[in-house]
């Protein structure tokens, strides 16, 4: 047990469920798009990947770059930066994997989620990965109240943008992606429910 979490860390199950299916095994430049302290960059940095990161907060970009420091000595500490998924901090067609776990259900508005989507997509290879959890209002569409301009409060006190399967369809076909998972969603107690949108850009 010490073994797999000292290899793939506290890592979203989603995230590692397509690790043992291999599917980023071609994948070289990651970033994680709201990397908190780095929970799931920990495989990447062990196994050779190119590993980057944003985070608004100073802390939590110190924290990682103490990680690399740690896991990957090679690793540039310049690729982990104090920034806004709304406005990645590198190159645009830069990355093979996009990761972004539990960020986009904090957007304010319909503008500031489309904004964080395009900066991200915008970052990734013709293609690239975009692996992404975020809060839906799949399967709990009749416990959530509608604040307005995409934002709900939850059963369970929270208030979050929500997306739901209609808006995540919609939105592939406008970036021209392809789902290379179908979407899935987990129901929490009908209190919330998370769901993973993964997508290739073509």
């Amino acid at each position: 047990m010490n073994n797999l979490k000292e290899t793939f860390g506290n890592i979203d199950i989603y995230l590692f469920d397509q690790l043992l299916k291999g599917t980023y095994d071609n994948c070289r430049k990651i970033i994680d798009v709201g990397c908190g302290s780095g929970r799931n960059i920990v495989y990447f940095l062990s196994n050779g990947f190119d590993v980057y990161g944003i985070d608004p907060e100073p802390e939590a970009i110190e924290h990682v770059k103490s990680l690399s420091r740690e896991l990957a000595p090679t690793n540039s500490l310049e690729n982990f930066k104090i920034g806004l998924a709304e406005n990645i901090p590198f190159e645009e067609s830069f990355f093979d994997l996009a990761i972004c776990s539990a960020v986009l259900h904090f957007a304010k508005d319909h503008n500031h989620f489309h904004a964080m989507v395009t900066s991200i997509w915008n970052s990734l290879k013709p293609g690239g990965f975009f692996f992404a959890r975020l809060a839906s209002s799949i399967g709990i569409e009749t416990s959530v109240i509608d604040l307005g301009n995409g934002r709900y409060l939850l059963p369970d006190g929270s208030e979050r943008y929500l997306v739901d399967e209609e808006m995540l369809l919609d939105l592939t076909r406008k970036l021209n992606g392809k789902f290379y998972e179908p979407i899935k969603t987990t129901n929490v107690q009908n209190i919330r429910c998370m769901t993973t949108w993964g997508i290739v850009k073509q």
